[in-house]
């Protein structure tokens, strides 16, 4: 069974190594068995697709390439700063919840 990550689909994070170091963008998939995720406008790569048919062309299309996880850090909304993820229980509820560890708040980061 895969682990708890500190990235959710929808997150805005910001990659804070490799390439596009700085980059931030919209999370499009998390790949929890390969610790991988696809972010929006960051690793673009270049794929060429061959016509399928008679009547179609082929092209050269960009598209975002899944980066380690370990890469991102979700962005606090309230700071607007890349930030740690923790999990703890909502006296309340019970249930965990995901808080920012720069702010110290429960955060809903999407």
């Amino acid at each position: 069974m895969p682990r708890k990550l500190h990235v959710k689909k929808g997150d805005i994070v910001q990659v804070i190594a490799g390439d596009d170091r700085g980059k931030q963008g919209r999370v499009l998939k998390v790949l929890p068995k390969k610790n991988k995720v696809i972010v929006e406008g960051v690793n673009i790569v270049f794929k060429h697709k061959k016509p399928t048919s008679q009547d179609q062309q082929s092209n050269i299309v960009e598209q975002e390439a899944p980066i380690d996880i370990s890469n991102v850090l979700p962005i606090c909304p309230e700071t607007g700063e890349p930030t740690r993820i923790g999990r703890r229980r909502d006296p309340q509820t019970g249930k965990l919840v995901r808080y920012s560890k720069k702010s110290s708040n429960k955060v809903e980061l999407k």
